[in-house]
């Protein structure tokens, strides 16, 4: 508790304050522009705080987190195009609303849902996180390997589309890690007489070339595309205690769906939201009204996908496993920044397991601040022309990136795997597999030669210790889940 606090009123000095400040706003301003995702926001930050404070670069990339997730409800309810997928399920009813002249009402049903289900989940981040940290104490390198290999099968049977893609884009996520030096034996490997590969390919150029000159290469085919503008009345925008009292039961239930599914390796934001809405819908006596302007579809969707944030964070801090593809670009931060993510976070570097906390909570009401004041304002963004964002924002690509180690090979590599994700998406393959193989990738490596090392090359241990075959087990039905889907989908067909 006396770091939970500390972590709050440091957080109330200036510097702190204006960047957690900072972070929200921009990621609000992002996130609600369609083809400019938080996670490319996230991405391309990421080399700029490399010589900042850890705590104060974390709590801006948490800001920019926080933010994004929120602001892109209100292109999903104006445009019926989510800024992120996180907001898909907006679009059912916050537009429908939107076109009945209820936009206002809808944004301040949004934004008071989304500010609910983050501090929802908060209290669970605070809360579970220190015990849990501690539990993860206990495990070894069997424990680790066995997790991680859990996250990987879980993100791709979840995954909407193809398990079979998924796991080949986790499994090349993997390979690319490869190259440079092997963790074991200090030797070169795979690096094909190129002096450049090493040191391995970096984390910055990869996701930077995945996401957001992938994301620029998509929007310049859509370059031409101007959204229709809605009118917005500004009547009846803010919410009244009766409002809170009438939808009580579905803020707490979606706040817990969407904290839980969070809490799931690799699921994200747009999965929470999506169970949530289904289940909201099927308990509702009125179910037929969902999808055609119903306030308790904005309800659902927006407080599921921002509790999931809180849910997501847990596994971050307490065991070093991404909750999403935020989580993954999260991971990276702490590893540029010479920190071990995982549970010996709270052990080693306290200020910056509870400034994670703090930062989600304070954000949490930023975010809330700016949205209520200024909303409407935020709304004329999405009707800039696309052709002036997208050259900014690859010349801050090109500059962060050979930023980060002055080296213009990295240029070239974040270009390639720029075309690299345009292809995998065109192809249906996803890239969170892929990045969150590319993360764990070297974790799973060094735990797993680490426990045959210590059993002198025996697997045994991995099918003895509970934890491990515990993680095991749960990977076997993440693979069996989807398979046992398609049987049942067949068997109601042939009926």
């Amino acid at each position: 508790m006396e770091n939970l606090i500390n972590s709050l009123l440091y957080l109330t000095n200036f510097w702190p304050f204006f960047l957690l400040f900072f972070g929200v706003t921009l990621g609000i301003l992002v996130g609600s522009i369609p083809g400019l995702t938080t996670t490319m926001l996230i991405t391309l930050t990421l080399p700029l705080t490399f010589f900042m404070d850890s705590v104060n670069a974390i709590t801006l990339l948490i800001g920019m987190y926080v933010g994004g997730i929120s602001g892109s409800q209100i292109a999903a309810i104006l445009l019926r195009m989510p800024g992120t997928p996180a907001s898909i399920m907006t679009t059912f009813d916050g537009y429908p609303m939107a076109q009945k002249g209820l936009a206002a009402r809808a944004l301040g049903i949004g934004i008071t849902s989304s500010f609910i289900g983050g501090i929802v989940s908060w209290i669970f981040l605070a809360v579970l996180s220190p015990p849990l940290a501690k539990l993860a104490l206990t495990f070894g390198p069997w424990e680790y390997f066995t997790m991680v290999l859990m996250a990987l099968v879980m993100l791709s049977s979840l995954t909407e589309g193809s398990m079979t893609k998924a796991l080949m884009a986790a499994c090349f996520g993997m390979m690319v890690h490869l190259p440079g030096i092997d963790p074991s034996l200090g030797q070169l490997r795979l690096t094909f007489g190129f002096e450049a590969l090493e040191s391995g390919i970096g984390l910055m150029p990869v996701l930077i070339g995945a996401f957001a000159i992938n994301q620029i290469f998509k929007d310049i085919i859509e370059i031409e595309k101007i959204p229709k503008k809605v009118i917005i009345k500004k009547s009846k925008f803010l919410i009244k205690l009766d409002d809170l009292k009438k939808h009580y039961i579905n803020f707490l239930r979606s706040s817990i769906i969407g904290t839980w599914i969070g809490l799931l390796p690799g699921i994200g934001a747009n999965i929470a939201a999506m169970i949530s809405y289904s289940i909201t819908k099927n308990v509702s006596k009125t179910p037929e009204k969902f999808g055609t302007g119903h306030e308790p579809g904005v309800v659902a969707a927006e407080t599921a996908n921002n509790a999931s944030i809180g849910g997501a964070l847990i596994p971050l801090i307490t065991m070093g496993i991404p909750g999403s593809l935020v989580e993954a670009i999260l991971i990276g931060a702490l590893i540029i920044h010479n920190l071990e993510p995982g549970p010996l976070l709270f052990t080693n570097n306290p200020e910056i397991a509870y400034g994670v906390i703090s930062a989600y909570l304070i954000g949490n009401i930023i975010m809330f601040g700016i949205l209520i004041f200024s909303v409407f304002h935020i709304a004329k963004l999405l009707f800039v022309p696309r052709v002036y964002l997208l050259s900014l924002i690859l010349l801050f690509c090109i500059i962060g990136v050979y930023a980060v180690s002055n080296n213009f090979f990295d240029v070239w590599v974040m270009m390639f795997f720029g075309i690299i994700g345009f292809l995998m998406e065109k192809f249906k393959m996803p890239l969170g597999p892929f990045v969150i193989g590319f993360v764990l990738s070297p974790i799973a490596e060094i735990q797993l030669r680490s426990g045959l090392m210590a059993s002198e090359g025996s697997l045994a241990p991995m099918f003895l210790r509970p934890f491990a075959v515990t993680f095991l087990i749960i990977t076997f039905l993440s693979l069996l889940w989807p398979v046992y889907l398609k049987l049942k989908k067949q068997n109601n067909t042939n009926k």
